[in-house]
C-alpha cells in the first residue's frame, strides 16, 4: 500500500483526529485490511483545530476516493458524514473516541481497531439518514449541521457543556455522569415551543428534549427503542420528571423496560401497566420533522457535541442519505 498526500489520485482516504488515535497502529491496521481488500493506495489526511474533517473529506473525493475512513471520535465521523451527504462514496467508521455512537447503532466493533478496518474495506454497504439542524445562534446567525445519531437541548446539552475534557479523555463516556450529577442540582426546566411535521406549536416545560435518528447510547441505554437509522423518520424523547423518584422512572425505561423488558411477550405486558406511571415524565413523538423554539438562549447539543446557545432550531431527515459501511 502507498499512502499518498493531498492532490493524488487514491482508491481511499483516512480522515484522522491525531489527538483521538494512535497514528501508527492506525496505518498498520489500515495498511493490513486494505491489503487484503487489494486496495493500494490510501490517502492520509489528517484533522486540524480549525478543519475537524469537512475540507478533508471534500479533499479525498476530489483525489477520486470513494471509501472514507473516519477515525477519531464522534465530532470526526459527524464531520466527514456532513461532507459525504449524497455524494457517490462510502463512509466508514474506526470508532477512537468517547461515546462512538454511530457506530454502536449499526454495529460497527468499537473495542478492537483491527475489526473496525476489516468492516471499513470488506463489510457491505448500509444507505442511512441523515439529520439535519438549521440552527438559529442567540445572535441571529443561522447554521446548517447534520447529525447521526442525535440532536438535544435542554440539560443534555448544559451536561455535554460542563463535561470536563481532562476526564473525558480518561474516563470515557463516564466523564458526562460525572458531568450530569453536577449539573441536575442546578438544572432548571426549560420552555420549549415544537412544531411537529408543520403541524400545531405546542409548549412543554421539560428538562430536556431529544430528537433521535437511532436510539442507543453507552452504558446499556436504549433511550428511543422504536428509532431506526434508515427508516425517514425522526423520533423525539420529551423528558419532564416532576422529581427525583421520576429520573429514577425514565432510568428505569431506558435502562431494563426499552432493553431487556420489551424482548418477551411477558415483558411487554408489564411494560403496558408501567407505562402508565411515567406516562407524564417521558413522552415519545415521531415525525418527518420538527422546529424547536425557546423563550431566552439554551444549550443545544449534536452527536455529543456542544454548538452553543440557541434560539431556534429546525430538524429536518435527509432519508438515506448516507452511504455507511457495516459488518457484512
Amino acid at each position: 500500500m502507498n499512502d499518498r498526500g493531498a492532490g493524488t489520485a487514491a482508491q481511499a482516504a483516512v480522515v484522522y483526529n491525531p489527538i483521538k488515535v494512535d497514528v501508527a497502529r492506525l496505518k498498520s491496521a489500515v495498511a493490513a485490511a486494505a491489503s487484503g481488500a487489494g486496495v493500494r493506495d490510501v490517502l492520509w489526511l489528517e484533522t486540524t483545530e480549525a478543519e475537524g474533517g469537512q475540507q478533508q473529506t471534500r479533499d479525498a473525493l476530489a483525489a477520486g476516493a470513494t471509501l472514507v475512513l473516519a477515525a477519531g471520535g464522534d465530532g470526526t465521523v459527524r464531520a466527514v458524514a456532513e461532507a459525504l451527504r449524497d455524494r457517490d462514496a462510502d463512509l466508514a467508521i474506526i470508532p477512537s473516541g468517547t461515546g462512538n455512537l454511530l457506530a454502536r447503532n449499526v454495529g460497527i466493533p468499537f473495542t478492537r481497531l483491527e475489526d473496525a478496518c476489516a468492516v471499513a474495506f470488506g463489510g457491505a454497504t448500509r444507505p442511512i439518514d441523515l439529520g439535519v439542524a438549521s440552527i438559529t445562534a442567540k445572535d441571529g446567525g443561522i447554521h446548517e449541521h447534520v447529525f447521526l445519531v442525535m440532536a438535544g437541548l435542554g440539560i443534555d446539552a448544559t451536561m455535554i457543556a460542563n463535561t470536563r475534557p481532562r476526564l473525558k479523555r480518561r474516563l470515557g463516556w463516564l466523564a458526562y455522569v460525572d458531568a450530569g450529577f453536577r449539573a441536575l442540582p442546578k438544572a432548571q426546566k426549560v420552555r420549549v415551543g415544537y412544531t411537529l411535521d408543520e403541524g400545531t406549536t405546542r409548549t412543554a416545560r421539560v428538562s430536556t428534549i431529544l430528537v433521535a435518528n437511532c436510539g442507543s447510547l453507552p452504558g446499556n441505554i436504549e433511550l428511543i427503542p422504536d428509532a431506526a437509522v434508515d427508516d425517514g423518520a425522526l423520533d423525539i424523547a420529551v423528558l419532564q420528571p416532576k422529581s427525583l423518584f421520576g429520573w429514577l422512572l425514565i432510568w428505569r425505561k431506558v435502562t431494563w423496560e426499552n432493553r431487556v423488558l420489551r424482548r418477551s411477550a411477558v415483558g411487554q405486558k408489564i411494560i403496558r401497566f408501567t407505562d402508565r406511571a411515567i406516562r407524564t415524565e417521558l413522552t415519545y413523538l415521531r415525525g418527518a420533522s420538527v422546529r424547536l423554539t425557546v423563550e431566552r438562549p439554551e444549550p443545544f447539543e449534536l452527536d455529543g457535541d456542544g454548538f452553543g446557545d440557541v434560539v431556534a432550531v429546525g430538524l429536518t431527515v435527509d432519508h438515506q442519505a448516507l452511504r455507511v459501511r457495516v459488518p457484512a
